[in-house]
């Protein structure tokens, strides 16, 4: 066995030059090269396992030659020292150091590859620290228990080993010198202090060999120090600690001829900005930086005290490396790495830049320029709205007051004096009530509408305002104005040719085809077609608030009203309005979707419908086709309802940076908030005062933005706020002053992974196989990875985050071939089922295609149905006075339609799914074990007659295992849709002991006529057992026959693991393959003579396993 893929928390970074850095996931050293525009994630150039069983805690490359301490030039060269190129590594982590090589092959186009140089080096103390010493000859080597050792790596011996006088236990430590002489400790103590002292500076004041004396201590903290960075250009010295804080210190020079620096050192600020503990501190020039347990990286003004800048780009676990480059004409990189197993690089600017206002916690707290446009004309503004980039890439503010008049502004001017009215000095018509709506017609143009209380809609261009149409949408006043493009069968835009909305009185909603062409001198001619009107369903709030069309299904218009409903209409395009022609009906509705509060978006991308609400969720829907034949018209559906971040309840629309990607515009609070729910976090945030204004928002254009674009560069935001008009810009090229975050590898999650299961495999054009695997953790979200075991690349597909507490079981049912046919290799369909606590469940169908532009996978989500055992008590009133028969529970395992759970009750229950009826219904259930269930394993059986039965086994706290018949309620069960709740009905049909506690895994194998079956169980004792289930077929009086079962015989391995044994799996009907919290993947041979045999193990990095999937 070996491994091929390991997704574990970043725990080192470190800096090569401006060219690489290099990361450390487990005992894995990887190199990731920096010399690209692309923000995309990407594989790394080289990695190599170096420490074994040993969790990379440090790097620390070698000093050049011209930098290396005295007597390094007159030192006689080693053999590994005349090779060219190289550079030396030190790597540490745990017990262990090890020394590689890191060079660049000629051969491969300067691509790097990594070489161990010297066997590993175990010690017997952890390791915190490890500085080269005398020309990258000797390592000197931090204890945990302040000690000091130099070594020669080379040799792999312990030249000298000093131990402090205050033998104290550190928690973090730092050498700084350049030889032994001059080297000085800084050791960050439990005891919430700072400890300078030289290893080669004698023995303790008092003599009797105490060893070196402590020189300097540092006090000031109220918890343990967790990470020390010194830069000797100032003199400061930066501490993170447990206390939530990070302090900045005048220390004076160390290490060399300065020793300890400075007697007596100054504290120069205590840094409160961080909401849990902080792991890590790096240096720069009048700046620090800071990294914790709550994902936040901070960047600190050392003269002022305060932030500058802060990013969370990380999911919740916190960040676990902090590494900065040595910088130069361009600034620095920041690179954060975290415990979601996630690394991502910022560009710093020099030490002008980062300077001013703190960000609003968004993901990377891009600059960006707000900015007062100090509107000047006739009257108050009501509207704005943004026009896009005009013909010298402006971007255009046009603003509606309460006068009538129209105003257009233009970004690069400045002042009062950019705004320019349109149509001259306003209608009285339009005074005290107007609404306008604006769509940009590409190239700079734009079409304006605007609408007034006695239904008079006005059109015209924005580069001719004086070319304006004169529309009626009836006798009242115009709710709403909506513009949207005409698409042709392909899905795409049809240049030049709108459809203009405007809703009425009486839920009437007036319809004009708009196109506009090039007229004589360059202008544009508008001409105007009337089309057959719509008409909204009776309710009290009957406006239209969003509309989009839907490509490739014909005349298909999908409509949002102010109620909250999806309507879908059908409708020729040819079909002209008239007073005589009644309005169209919808032909499907979705009553009251997105709640009371209305709909706020709906956009057409890929085939499928997206709509926005206030209610805090986008749902995806879809439209299944009617039948005119059967006069069945289409019909929309529900496919799947994401919520967004906490708190944000007023999402706007959805933006399509990527393919098979969206993000999320909204209002958190008093913020405008663009969110991403893959990486699930905040990508900008403007403090606006909230969504209960106008407001407008422009996405950066692509070909400014380039490749990897995201919200804050060239992007634009503009408001009305107490009367005055506001725009936020992003400013400055990608990759430049903590813009875009650079990903080089994808977070999955941030808490433990409590389950995974396999989904299936994919194959690309190319012929490379990919597999897609599912995981859910204790952040409540379920990740689709697609994993190429070849070389090692994973990449996030999808995110579900629907349930409300973690997810602890998984299960998948792959499509049957015999209801599509074959499934196509670069194409996969399957059920997932995941459960979790508070007594959750869910079901969706996964869609697995193939994205060709970014040549991985791609994932949709369907949601097909939710069960909540509680759901029904929550509803009831007074329920605090009622005995609860049901308490909460927590569902641990999923088995295809199999499900385990614990609760107080603890009995095992029987689901059925009704993929079309999207329902799930609870068929049985058994009180038998009166104690918490783990397990369950079903498995079926077929007698020579043909006749199928259907069991099921499951496990419990008290060791014992019991198996079920349940053909009976399995067969009852076609075609019920209501839950017939069978409660404690039966007994098993065989009980068998097994363990002497609980029984964590469960696993059977054996084929449907087979006469024996092998029934594997793991528990909390460490103990591996494997029982040989006997099966008898009995005729019955009404045909067919059933089948009973006996214990034929058991084996066990009492002391198969150091700890309890978590999963299992069989391999084949004789190898197993086991695992457990010891971390050891274990392989098991079932003999001839009814014995287990150990075959051999596997160290995994996975800290306490919890779950197996083998194919």
């Amino acid at each position: 066995m070996r491994s091929t893929v390991l997704l574990a928390p970043v725990t080192a970074l470190e800096f090569l030059g401006e060219e690489y850095l290099l990361s450390g996931e487990g005992p894995v050293l990887s190199v990731y090269s920096l010399h690209t525009s692309s923000t995309a994630p990407r594989q790394p150039g080289a990695t190599l396992s170096v420490l074994r069983n040993h969790r990379i805690h440090g790097i620390r490359p070698a000093p050049r030659r011209q930098e290396s301490g005295e007597g390094g030039s007159q030192q006689q060269p080693r053999p590994h020292e005349e090779r060219e190129g190289g550079a030396l590594l030190a790597v540490f982590g745990g017990k262990a150091v090890c020394v590689v090589e890191l060079r660049e092959e000629e051969r491969a186009g300067g691509s790097p590859r990594l070489a161990e140089l010297c066997p590993l080096w175990e010690l017997q103390d952890w390791v915190w620290d490890a500085h080269w010493l005398q020309g990258r000859r000797h390592l000197a080597v931090a204890l945990a228990h302040n000690a000091v050792v130099l070594c020669d790596p080379w040799a792999r011996v312990a030249l000298a080993l000093s131990r402090c006088a205050e033998g104290c236990l550190l928690y973090s430590a730092l050498l700084l010198g350049p030889s032994w002489a001059g080297l000085v400790v800084v050791g960050g103590t439990v005891f919430s202090q700072l400890v300078l002292w030289g290893p080669a500076q004698g023995e303790s004041a008092g003599g009797g060999g105490g060893g070196p004396a402590v020189q300097r201590r540092l006090e000031g903290h109220e918890g343990v120090v967790f990470g020390i960075a010194y830069l000797p250009e100032s003199g400061w010295l930066a501490s993170a600690s447990d206390d939530r804080s990070a302090c900045l210190w005048q220390v004076g020079s160390l290490g060399g001829p300065a020793g300890c620096g400075s007697e007596s050192p100054v504290r120069l600020w205590a840094l409160y900005g961080h909401q849990a503990r902080v792991f890590a501190v790096r240096l720069l020039r009048g700046r620090l930086l800071s990294a914790g347990e709550d994902s936040l990286c901070l960047l600190w003004d050392g003269h002022r005290g305060s932030v500058a800048r802060r990013f969370k780009g990380h999911r919740a676990g916190g960040v676990r490396a902090l590494a900065v480059s040595e910088g130069g004409g361009g600034g620095h990189w920041a690179a954060t790495g975290g415990a979601d197993g996630g690394i991502r690089v910022w560009r710093i600017g020099g030490d002008g830049e980062g300077e001013g206002g703190p960000g609003r916690g968004c993901a990377s707290a891009p600059r960006r320029s707000l900015c007062d446009l100090r509107f000047r004309g006739r009257g108050s503004p009501k509207v704005v709205r943004l026009a896009g980039f005009g013909a010298q890439g402006h971007l255009r503010v046009v603003v509606l007051t309460d006068e009538g008049c129209v105003y257009l502004h233009s970004s690069g001017e400045g002042g009062g004096e950019g705004w320019q009215p349109l149509g001259g000095e306003g209608d009285p018509e339009f005074r005290s009530y107007s609404v306008l709506e604006l769509a940009e017609a590409g190239g700079g143009a734009a079409l304006c509408a605007v609408g007034n209380l006695a239904g008079g809609v006005r059109v015209f261009a924005l580069e001719q305002p004086g070319g304006a149409l004169e529309l009626r949408a009836g006798r009242g006043k115009v709710h709403s104005l909506h513009w949207a493009s005409e698409r042709g069968r392909g899905g795409e835009e049809e240049p030049g040719r709108w459809q203009l909305f405007a809703s009425g009185p009486e839920g009437q909603v007036y319809r004009w085809e708009v196109c506009a062409a090039g007229g004589r001198g360059g202008q544009q001619a508008l001409g105007v077609r009337p089309l057959r009107p719509l008409l909204l369903p009776a309710c009290a709030k009957r406006w239209l608030t969003a509309v989009a069309a839907l490509p490739g299904r014909g005349a298909l218009w999908a409509a949002g009203d102010r109620r909250g409903s999806v309507l879908l209409y059908r409708g020729a395009r040819e079909g002209r309005g008239g007073p005589d022609e009644p309005p169209l009906g919808p032909v499907s509705v979705l009553f009251g979707l997105h709640g009371k509060q209305g709909v706020t978006s709906l956009r057409a991308q890929g085939g499928l419908l997206y709509s926005t609400g206030r209610d805090g969720c986008v749902r995806v829907l879809g439209v299944r086709s009617g039948d005119e034949a059967e006069e069945r018209p289409d019909t929309l559906e529900v496919l799947r309802a994401q919520r967004t971040c906490r708190g944000m309840d007023w999402v706007e629309r959805v933006l399509f940076p990527e393919t098979g990607r969206f993000l999320v515009l909204g209002f958190h609070s008093v913020d405008f908030v663009v969110w991403d729910p893959v990486r699930r976090e905040r990508l900008l945030s403007v403090p606006c005062g909230g969504g209960h204004r106008s407001w407008s928002y422009c996405a950066p254009s692509r070909a400014n933005a380039g490749p990897g674009w995201t919200p804050s560069l060239g992007d634009g935001f503009a408001f009305i706020k107490q009367g005055g008009v506001f725009l936020s810009r992003g400013r400055g090229p990608p990759l430049s002053g903590f813009g875009v975050p650079l990903e080089l590898k994808e977070g999955v999650h941030g808490r433990g992974v409590a389950c995974v299961c396999r989904v299936g495999a994919v194959r690309s054009e190319a012929g490379a196989w990919w597999e897609v695997l599912v995981t859910g953790g204790e952040d409540t979200t379920l990740t689709v990875l697609g994993v190429q075991p070849d070389c090692g690349s994973v990449r996030v597909l999808s995110i579900i985050a629907d349930h409300i507490s973690s997810v602890r079981a998984l299960a998948t049912v792959p499509q049957p071939e015999g209801e599509t046919g074959a499934q196509e290799p670069s194409c996969l369909s399957a059920l997932l089922f995941s459960g979790g606590g508070r007594a959750q469940l869910q079901s969706y169908r996964l869609l697995i295609g193939w994205n060709r532009q970014e040549g991985t996978p791609s994932c949709q989500v369907i949601q097909v149905a939710g069960h909540r055992l509680a759901e029904q008590w929550e509803k009831r009133r007074n329920r605090h006075k009622m005995l609860k028969m049901d308490p909460e529970t927590r569902m641990i395992e999923w088995s295809v339609c199999w499900l385990r759970v614990t609760d107080a009750l603890l009995l095992p229950r029987l689901f059925s799914l009704h993929e079309s009826l999207r329902r799930l219904v609870l068929l049985w259930g058994s009180l038998h074990h009166q104690r918490c269930v783990l397990s369950v394993a079903p498995f079926s059986l077929c007698s020579p007659q043909g006749t199928r039965s259907q069991f099921l086994c499951s496990a419990a706290t008290d060791g014992r295992i019991a198996l079920w018949d349940l053909t009976e309620v399995v067969e009852g069960a076609e075609g019920l849709t209501a839950a017939p709740q069978c409660w404690g009905e039966g007994s098993p049909c065989l009980c068998v002991p097994a363990h002497q506690s609980g029984v964590n895994s469960l696993a059977v194998w054996g084929s449907a006529s087979s006469e024996c079956l092998l029934l594997a169980s793991g528990g909390d004792d460490g103990s591996l057992t494997v029982s040989r289930i006997g099966v008898q077929y009995n005729t019955r009086d009404t045909g067919g026959a059933s089948a009973s079962l006996r214990l034929l015989g058991q084996t066990s391995a009492p002391c198969a693991h150091a700890a309890p044994l978590t999963a299992l799996q069989f391999l084949t009907s004789d190898l197993l393959a086991t695992v457990s919290v010891d971390q050891r993947v274990a392989l098991w041979r079932l003999c001839g003579e009814g014995r287990l045999r150990w075959q051999g193990a596997l160290f995994s990095h996975v800290a306490d396993a919890a779950g197996l999937v083998v194919w």
